[in-house]
């Protein structure tokens, strides 16, 4: 073929302009419309926090499978901003949306995935809620779409846009209290037996075909829809990935370990309730990377708080990261170091007890701390805005793939939890040695037409 460097400029061109199309650039002063599926708790939740973003942002469409929670959202936001929102009851429909820049995704565990990448391949950047995924292999489906459609994919994980948590975690950086070699999370929530629902019709309005998607088809019942899906495995992954993913993901910050551990182990169990939760209330998981580790405590039941610190009516959520020199807790309201030798901290106010006794060090918390989700969750939304009008993901706080990082040690401790022994894995691929069923854990059997693609 003849070379023609007028038709090779002119396909280069009219693939760029199809490009722009697809993927619009923002401005730094552009709107931002965002489109948010899933309109439950959170969801509502989302509705109040992108409506107190204006003008940085427009909610210009919702969806969800339940008709009911659509009508909600629509009058809501109507509320709150005086306009009414475009109605979907098919979020691909919404992420085909010319008039969607971003979309949020407060969904249940199962759609995390999914729902991300038909986002991603029709153009749209995501904010998905935590955790990422509701499996390992899930979570490299979702960084490879990212990257492959260039999208800006913001994980929930509020904790990176925490200012004194991103100090912290700064200070362990800088050797505050040397090397770290441990870090312990703890996940205490007092919660109660959601007792037994029979299979019942399902209710007018909800589409229960699109709400199971990529999960095996069951029967309704109340218990597997609304918040108590998370206990279930087949759509949610008990309390270590719903509240404590946040923890975790603090964990692997901190440790600063790449890499799969050697070896996970996770017992505990359902202790007391007899109900029709599956997932455990009381779970212990370690992760062994030879020179460091992570243990990491479950609790649904009453819990002491173990002299840490404050607790919020009978829960307890935090870090503690050992080092050489002391070690630092690290907490919703704020961060104390306790070293066993005198000195200062550079540029840090500090209370001793005097030489020769431990010192504790305290940075007092930012004057509104993360005690409401809004200081926590709108940083992170506007973090999101940057990047999507910079389109450098690195500008993410919590980019996918920290993300889905986080996820993963969680999705681990389950497997190990399943499989009822200490698992040993593989550096090179990330897969389990001699253990067959742990390693089908990595993945699911998906249900047509919902299915996690391998080539995204």
């Amino acid at each position: 073929m003849e070379h023609n460097p007028d038709r090779r400029t002119l396909l280069k061109t009219g693939a760029a302009a199809i490009a722009t199309a697809r993927f619009p650039i923002l401005g730094a002063n552009d709107r931002i419309n965002v489109g948010i599926a899933g309109l439950g708790g959170r969801g509502r939740d989302h509705i109040n926090f992108y409506s107190a973003l204006d003008p940085d942002c427009r909610i210009a469409a919702v969806c969800d499978v339940n008709q009911a929670a659509r009508e909600r959202a629509v009058a809501m936001v109507q509320k709150l901003k005086s306009y009414a929102p475009k109605e979907f009851g098919d979020m691909r429909a919404m992420f085909e949306s010319k008039d969607i820049d971003g979309v949020s995704l407060p969904l249940p565990n199962h759609w995390h995935a999914l729902a991300t990448i038909w986002a991603c391949q029709a153009g749209k950047d995501v904010y998905v809620e935590k955790p990422a995924s509701h499996n390992i292999y899930e979570a490299r489906q979702m960084v490879k779409a990212a990257r492959k459609y260039k999208r800006m994919v913001q994980v929930g994980s509020q904790s990176r846009s925490i200012a004194h948590k991103m100090r912290a975690m700064e200070l362990l950086r800088q050797g505050v209290i040397g090397q770290v070699y441990h870090a312990r999370g703890l996940c205490f929530r007092r919660r109660f037996s959601i007792g037994h629902t029979p299979d019942a019709p399902v209710p007018a309005g909800l589409d229960w075909d699109r709400f199971l998607g990529p999960a095996q088809w069951k029967p309704y019942s109340l218990n597997k829809f609304a918040y108590n899906w998370h206990w279930f495995w087949d759509t949610g992954n008990g309390d270590i990935g719903n509240q404590g993913v946040h923890e975790m993901d603090i964990c692997l910050w901190g440790l600063d370990r790449g890499g799969w551990p050697e070896s996970v182990s996770s017992t505990g169990g359902k202790r007391i309730w007899k109900d029709d939760q599956e997932t455990p209330n009381t779970q212990q998981s370690s992760f062994d990377f030879g020179d460091a580790q992570i243990t990491f405590d479950v609790r649904n039941l009453p819990t002491p708080r173990e002299g840490l610190g404050p607790m919020r009516g009978p829960n307890y959520t935090g870090n503690v990261f050992f080092g050489e020199l002391g070690f630092m807790i690290v907490e919703p309201d704020g961060f104390q170091m306790h070293k066993s030798t005198a000195g200062n901290i550079s540029g840090e106010a500090a209370r001793g007890a005097g030489a020769g006794r431990a010192e504790k060090y305290q940075l007092a918390m930012d004057e509104k701390g993360d005690s409401r989700d809004v200081w926590s969750t709108q940083p992170h939304m506007k973090n999101w805005f940057e990047a999507m009008r910079s389109r450098d993901h690195a500008k993410l706080h919590a980019d996918v793939e920290i993300g889905a990082r986080a996820a993963a040690f969680c999705h681990l401790a389950n497997i190990s939890y399943r499989a009822g022994r200490t698992l040993r894995m593989s550096q090179s691929t990330g897969r389990f040695l001699d253990a067959d069923d742990a390693n089908g854990l990595l993945t699911r059997n998906y249900r047509e037409p919902y299915v996690v693609p391998e080539s995204v």
